[in-house]
């Protein structure tokens, strides 16, 4: 099949995450996402966390504000974030587990094992106009249950694929990818949209950024870590030559 355009979508919570170590205004998150939209990125990606542990809600307004690409909207299942979501309508909304001792988002969303609820859950918010997302390990049990619950795209966890990467696993490496090949086809045929995210580099992109099933990916972490040695801008233009070389 010919592939469309691969997106990137950039995550700017740890942007925050180091204005909050000190406290005080710098640096900004929503200067971040400015800056991205203006080196290439398709859309910003922000997670709200319980804890508030790095963006908080005022950069959600800001961000809101702001920008001119859509926001992903990261957050979990719950009523308070919910409630939020609904007042400010994002353009999409991706549904993540959250555990409050997890340094980063470990594993995919259950959906399986809680599909009524998170089909009743999220049925305000499509109403509201947000696309929503449904954060999964590649799975075929979990991408039926999008299914089911009528959520129009799935976010494929490659958290698994990007540690054997990053730790020279290649056979582990290959299971995984192999993992999320045969899942994003699957989803696809499924009718769903199919994006990809956590842990992706300069390095390990291509492969998932082959995939003409793909659709998104959303990468922060590595970019932002990048973007002191590069500068964000070189950062985000270095993501996008990777893809759309692979891609292409």
């Amino acid at each position: 099949m010919t592939a469309p355009k691969l997106r990137l979508g950039v995550n700017i919570d740890h942007v925050a995450t180091v204005r909050n170590a000190r406290g005080g205004d710098n640096p900004d998150p929503v200067r971040a996402a400015l800056m991205a939209e203006a080196a290439g990125a398709d859309g910003i990606t922000a997670h709200l966390r319980e804890d508030r542990r790095h963006i908080v809600d005022a950069d959600i307004d800001g961000l809101m504000a702001a920008l001119t690409t859509p926001l992903n909207f990261e957050m979990a299942a719950t009523a308070e974030m919910q409630a939020i979501a609904l007042r400010h309508k994002p353009h999409a909304v991706c549904l993540v587990p959250e555990k409050r001792e997890e340094r980063t988002t470990e594993g995919g969303l259950d959906v399986a094992a809680n599909d009524n609820a998170l089909a009743a859950y999220i049925a305000p918010l499509a109403a509201a106009g947000s696309r929503v997302s449904m954060f999964i390990a590649a799975d075929r049990a979990q991408v039926d249950a999008c299914v089911r619950i009528g959520a129009p795209v799935i976010e494929l966890h490659a958290g698994a694929y990007a540690d054997a990467w990053a730790e020279e696993r290649w056979d582990d490496r290959d299971v995984e990818l192999a993992k999320i090949t045969d899942m994003a086809a699957y989803a696809h045929d499924q009718g769903l949209e199919v994006h990809v995210g956590h842990g992706l580099t300069y390095d390990s992109v291509g492969p998932i950024a082959a995939l003409p099933t793909v659709a998104e990916l959303n990468i922060g972490h590595f970019i932002i870590g990048e973007a002191i040695f590069r500068g964000l801008g070189p950062a985000i233009e270095e993501m996008r030559r990777c893809m759309d070389e692979a891609r292409g």
